[in-house]
C-alpha cells in the first residue's frame, strides 16, 4: 500500500496541521475586519450611516485648501468649495454612524461570544475536525455572500452567520493543536496560531483599500468579500479531506480530592480575583477593539491625503506580532518562575507603557502616529497571552475549559459592544477626542484595574514535592495550553474552598 507523505514524514505533520487551521484563522479575521476598510464604499452603495463632506481629489494637500471639507456642514456649502476651478469636496456617506458600529460591533460580538460558549461546550464530545470544517465553510459562505448584498439588513444578517462559524475556529483549533504537540511546545503553538487575529485585521488593510480601487469584474468592493470567501472555502475543504481527528489528550485528576469537587462554576466566577480580571481584561478589550473598528476610518477622515495602508498593515502583523510573542515569551519563560503575582505585574506595566503611545498614535501626524502605533503594539499586544497563563493558573482543572468560555463571554460582550459609544461620544466631542477616551484612555484605565488585581493576588507557596520533579503519573496533557497552580503549588480557588488541608503536588496528579 503506498504511503501518504504524512506517512513518509510524520514529523511534518503536526505543522501542516499548524498551518491549515492558522491559515483559516486569518480568513476569519479578515472577514470579521474587513468591514472597518471597506464601510465607506459599502456605506455609499447601500446607503446607511452618516453623511459629511469629505475630500474628492488626490490632487490636492490638506494645507493647500482655502477651506477644509469637515467645517461644511451642509451638501449648499460642501459642493461650492473649489480651487482653482477645481470642485474638491463631496457630500457623501463616510462609512461612520450608529448604523455601522452596530455592524461592526454588536451585531458580531453578540452571536460570537454565544456561539463560542456553545462550540466549546460541543467540542468535548463531537468530531473536532468535522465542526472545524463545517464553522470554516459557514463563514466562508456568509463572506461571499456579503458581496452579494442590497440592502443593510441584509449586510447585518451575513454579519451575524459570518460570527457564527468564526467562533468555532479558535475554541476548535486550540483543541486539535494542545492535543498534537507536545507540552514543550505548545505555548509557541498557540503563539503562532493566534497571530491570525493580527494577520487578518492587518491583511483588511491593503485588502480593503487598495483591492476595490482595480475594480475586478466592475464589482469594486465586492469582490474583496468574493475572493476572501472562496479562497476560505477552499480552506474548509482542505480541513475536512485531509485532517485527522487525534485522540484527546487529558490530565488525570484525582478522584478523592474531596475539596475540588465542591468548587463549581458560580464559586469560582465569584472570586474577587476573576471578577477583577474580567472587569481590567474587559476595558482592556474595549480599547483594542475601537481602535481595530475605527482606525481605517479615523486616519481616512483626518488625513484623507496621506495613503497609510500599507504602513498600518505592516504595524498591525510585523510589530504586533512581536508583541504577542514576546508576552507568550517572558510569561512562560521568566515570569512563571516567580509567581502569578509577577504575572499581573507584567500585564499592568506593558498596559502602563503602551498607553502614551496609544495617545500618540491618534494625537500626532501621520508619521509620528505610525512610530507611536508601533511602539504601543509591541507592549500593548502582551496581554492576551498573559491574561489567560493567569486565567487557567487559578483555576481548578474541573471547571478550567468551562471557566475560560464565561470569562471570555462576558469580556467579549462588555469589551466589545463598548465600542458602539464612540458614535454618540464622537457628536458630542469630536471623533478624535472619543478615542482619546475609549482606546487609549481605556488602556490607561485598565492598567490601574490590573494593579488593582494585583493586590487580590497571593505569592507562590512552597510546594510539598519540587515543581521540576518529572511525573510518572503523567499519562497525556489538557486541551489547554498553560500548567496549572494545581500542579505548582500556586494558591488556587480550590485550596481556598477547603482550608482543612492544603492539595500536594502529588494530589492534584494522582
Amino acid at each position: 500500500m503506498k504511503q501518504t507523505i504524512f506517512e513518509r514524514f510524520p514529523m511534518a505533520y503536526p505543522f501542516y496541521v499548524l498551518a491549515v487551521v492558522s491559515i483559516g484563522y486569518v480568513l476569519g479575521e479578515l472577514g470579521h475586519y474587513l468591514i472597518g476598510a471597506t464601510s465607506r464604499a459599502v456605506a455609499t452603495d447601500l446607503h446607511y450611516g452618516d453623511i459629511a463632506c469629505q475630500l474628492n481629489s488626490t490632487e490636492f494637500h490638506l494645507n493647500q485648501l482655502p477651506v477644509q471639507c469637515s467645517s461644511a456642514n451642509s451638501s449648499e456649502v460642501c459642493l461650492s468649495l473649489e480651487l482653482n476651478g477645481t470642485k474638491y469636496c463631496d457630500w457623501s456617506y463616510n462609512g461612520l454612524g450608529l448604523d455601522y458600529q452596530i455592524l461592526a460591533g454588536p451585531a458580531f460580538i453578540a452571536v460570537f461570544t454565544i456561539m463560542g460558549v456553545a462550540i466549546g461546550f460541543a467540542a468535548d464530545k463531537f468530531k473536532r475536525v468535522r465542526m472545524l470544517t463545517i464553522c470554516t465553510i459557514v463563514f466562508s459562505i456568509a463572506m461571499i455572500l456579503t458581496g452579494t448584498v442590497t440592502e443593510y439588513w441584509q449586510l447585518v444578517v451575513l454579519r451575524m452567520i459570518l460570527a457564527a462559524g468564526e467562533s468555532g475556529c479558535n475554541p476548535l483549533a486550540t483543541g486539535l493543536l494542545t492535543d498534537i504537540f507536545p507540552e514543550e511546545k505548545r505555548a509557541l503553538v498557540m503563539s503562532i496560531f493566534n497571530w491570525g487575529i493580527y494577520g487578518g485585521y492587518g491583511l483588511a488593510f491593503p485588502v480593503g483599500r487598495y483591492i476595490p480601487q482595480l475594480n475586478f469584474f466592475n464589482a469594486g468592493w465586492r469582490v474583496t468579500y468574493y475572493g476572501a470567501g472562496v479562497i476560505a472555502l477552499i480552506v474548509g475543504f482542505i480541513t475536512w479531506l485531509t485532517l485527522k481527528e487525534p485522540p484527546r489528550q487529558a490530565i488525570g485528576e484525582t478522584a478523592n480530592n474531596q475539596s475540588e469537587k465542591k468548587v463549581t462554576i458560580w464559586r469560582v466566577i465569584k472570586d474577587p480575583r476573576i471578577i477583577m480580571l474580567c472587569v481590567a481584561a474587559s476595558i482592556r478589550h474595549c480599547g483594542g477593539m475601537c481602535f481595530a473598528y475605527n482606525c481605517d476610518l479615523y486616519y481616512r477622515q483626518y488625513f484623507p491625503d496621506y495613503d497609510l495602508g500599507w504602513w498600518l498593515f505592516a504595524v498591525t502583523v510585523g510589530i504586533g506580532s512581536v508583541g504577542v510573542v514576546a508576552g507568550g515569551i517572558i510569561s512562560d519563560k521568566f515570569v512563571a518562575k516567580m509567581g502569578i503575582r509577577s504575572r499581573v505585574m507584567v500585564l499592568a506595566v506593558s498596559q502602563i507603557i503602551a498607553t502614551p503611545t496609544a495617545f500618540g498614535s491618534v494625537y500626532f501626524t501621520p508619521t509620528w502616529a505610525m512610530v507611536s502605533l508601533g511602539v504601543s503594539y509591541i507592549f500593548a499586544e502582551m496581554w492576551f497571552g498573559i491574561l489567560f497563563a493567569i486565567l487557567v493558573e487559578i483555576v481548578p482543572l474541573k471547571v478550567r475549559s468551562t471557566t475560560v468560555g464565561v470569562f471570555l463571554f462576558f469580556m467579549n460582550n462588555i469589551g466589545g459592544n463598548l465600542p458602539i459609544l464612540v458614535e454618540p461620544v464622537s457628536k458630542a466631542i469630536g471623533y478624535r477626542e472619543s478615542l482619546y477616551i475609549f482606546y487609549a484612555g481605556f488602556y490607561g484605565i485598565s492598567s490601574i484595574l490590573f494593579l488593582f488585581t494585583l493586590c487580590l493576588m497571593e505569592g507562590p507557596k512552597p510546594a510539598d514535592v519540587p515543581a521540576t520533579m518529572p511525573n510518572k503519573h503523567l499519562s497525556g496533557v489538557d486541551n489547554v495550553v498553560f500548567t496549572t497552580a494545581d500542579e505548582r503549588g500556586l494558591p488556587t480557588i480550590t485550596s481556598m474552598v477547603s482550608n482543612t488541608r492544603r492539595p500536594t503536588l502529588r494530589d492534584s496528579r494522582m
